[in-house]
């Protein structure tokens, strides 16, 4: 199996503030998110690193997690970044009824007021409406936590996949 290597952790502790930023926002799409994240370089491991972008994300502001959420595809499309795509294409399934009931995500958006966002990673597409029908009970608050959960799930495989395997190991 090949395997992308990624940059690792010194070469990334090693670009500029402004490829950091640009690398970092390919990850998650908060520019705000993405300088804060560049800002605590030199990170001494993996941990350190993923520790700070989860904290700068949990602390992010609705306007900032809203602007990371709009660069995600609505569920079910292709449409979006490489790395959207990438990751919508793993719940594809061209059963039109089943495809056709993740449009239930717009009834989310309606409701909360910004797209539905799941991580598809080890997951498929029935535990997805199963997730979609759960969450569209939440109140707001709840589910904006819940929200913001998915999408650091999505940020920390997009890290990992740009860092490659710490120590030589595979990360996923």
């Amino acid at each position: 199996m090949l395997m992308h290597q990624g940059i690792g952790l010194g070469a990334f502790n090693a670009l500029s503030r402004r490829g950091a930023t640009h690398a970092l926002y390919e990850c998650c799409a908060s520019l705000t998110w993405a300088q804060a994240v560049a800002a605590g370089r030199p990170y001494a491991s993996y941990s350190e690193l993923f520790a700070r972008a989860d904290a700068a994300l949990f602390s992010a502001s609705d306007a900032e997690i809203a602007e990371a959420l709009d660069c995600h595809p609505v569920v079910g499309r292709r449409r979006g970044s490489t790395a959207s795509r990438l990751e919508q294409c793993s719940l594809w399934d061209e059963d039109e009824a089943l495809t056709a009931a993740i449009t239930a995500a717009a009834a989310y958006e309606e409701r909360f007021g910004y797209r539905y966002l799941w991580c598809p990673q080890g997951r498929g597409l029935q535990e997805l409406l199963t997730d979609l029908n759960h969450r569209l009970a939440h109140d707001p608050e709840a589910e904006r936590k819940v929200c913001t959960e998915e999408l650091a799930k999505i940020t920390r495989t997009r890290l990992e996949r740009m860092l490659g395997p710490e120590d030589g190991f595979p990360l996923y």
